[in-house]
């Protein structure tokens, strides 16, 4: 009797962690995406809304090029290049085979016409001459990617290359696709490509003229679509990251490993459709916008506009908008000198009372103390009425 009765305790306790076990999948996976990996992130505030599998080291195939083009935007808003920089194709950029733009050895493009070839037809060759115009070598710029992966929090992704072609160990998650998406959405540029349906670019010595069709199919199909990456190889299957912007809502959508083409177009659509009906985005401030007016004491300047740092972006559940609040926390006065960048305060937003997000408030441009003169000149304006 008793040791019948201790098989009925131990599966009651089975049973219970099981019954736990299946409620906590059912609170945070709403429904099911047939895929390896997916993954919903709210692009404003890099909140985690849908996931499944999201940390499993994968074969990213072509959407590696994410990181391709993130570096080439750092590096065109930095300086190093600009979009008219010729780039001579080396011999290794137009035998990388697969999906290519049929580049010759010694011909020379644009970074503009390659970036096309990149996002809108995911092209390895371009991918490569590209890589090889940053860093000198594709070799250094594959190390530049794992780099700003680390940077980025990109804690388990290791890139062998710089356009997807299956490789031992090169591998990446859900998570960390989401990550470098978010990053790269941030350049407004990018969207120019990401978002163009069709386009034609002049390759060869011959001159010919290659028709580029987008391989995301969701930017023709989905309302608010502007990205951002397929990728296929036999080791990867079908994978996709999508990005879709309504009102002030932007949702990035990762697929990994679908069975088939239109299966990892239906989920991203599925997830990014879960996104837009169920959340909201109140905007509270935008990088660089202008809070208020300092007063400073003993400055070059009277007075000095003090700005945003960042974007600040509450996500919140539709209907609850009109709680978000926000307290702006700024002296009427600071001391000189100040440096570009000071933090001069803060925008604080709350959800019924809590804190939900906050932006530092910072200086526009450096201010020197004032001087001798600076004082003695402002005097005699007042004397003078000036």
């Amino acid at each position: 009797m008793k040791k019948n009765l201790s098989i009925f305790v131990y599966i009651l306790i089975i049973i219970s962690l099981f019954s736990s076990t299946l409620g906590a999948y059912a609170e945070t996976q709403p429904f099911d995406i047939d895929a390896k990996s997916a993954l919903l992130m709210d692009a404003g505030t890099g909140r985690i809304l849908y996931e499944k599998n999201a940390n499993e080291r994968l074969a990213p195939a072509s959407i590696t090029k994410i990181m391709t083009m993130l570096l080439v935007m750092e590096a065109i808003e930095d300086g190093k290049i600009t979009l008219n920089d010729k780039v001579v194709v080396s011999e290794k950029a137009s035998r990388m085979g697969g999906t290519q733009l049929y580049l010759e050895p010694g011909e020379v493009r644009t970074v503009e016409e390659l970036m096309k070839g990149v996002a809108i037809r995911s092209a390895n060759d371009a991918t490569v001459a590209l890589g090889e115009h940053i860093a000198g070598t594709d070799e250094l710029f594959v190390q530049q990617m794992n780099d700003r992966a680390k940077e980025l929090g990109m804690k388990n992704t290791k890139f062998k290359n710089t356009n997807g072609l299956d490789a031992e160990g090169h591998l990446t998650t859900a998570h960390d696709v989401a990550l470098m998406s978010r990053e790269l959405l941030k350049h407004k540029e990018i969207h120019r490509w990401l978002t163009t349906w069709m386009d034609t670019v002049v390759v060869g010595r011959k001159k010919s003229e290659q028709s580029l069709v987008n391989t995301n199919r969701l930017i023709k199909t989905y309302k608010g679509a502007n990205g951002i990456k397929t990728g296929y190889t036999s080791t990867s299957k079908h994978c996709l990251a999508a990005s879709a912007t309504r009102g002030n809502s932007t949702f990035i959508s990762v697929i990994m490993a679908a069975p088939s083409s239109s299966v990892r177009f239906n989920g991203a659509a599925k997830l990014l459709d879960y996104g837009f009906a169920n959340y909201s985005t109140v905007k509270i401030a935008r990088k660089h916008d202008v809070i208020g007016n300092v007063k400073l004491n003993k400055g070059k300047k009277i007075q000095l506009e003090a700005v945003a740092k960042d974007d600040l972006n509450v996500l919140v559940k539709k209907g609850q908008e009109e709680s978000v609040k926000q307290e702006v926390i700024l002296p009427l006065s600071i001391n000189a000198p100040i440096s570009k960048g000071g933090k001069m305060g803060e925008i604080v937003a709350t959800l019924d009372g809590k804190e939900v997000g906050k932006v530092d408030i910072i200086s526009r441009e450096d201010v020197p103390k004032a001087s001798m003169m600076d004082i003695l000149g402002r005097m005699f304006s007042r004397m003078m009425g000036k």
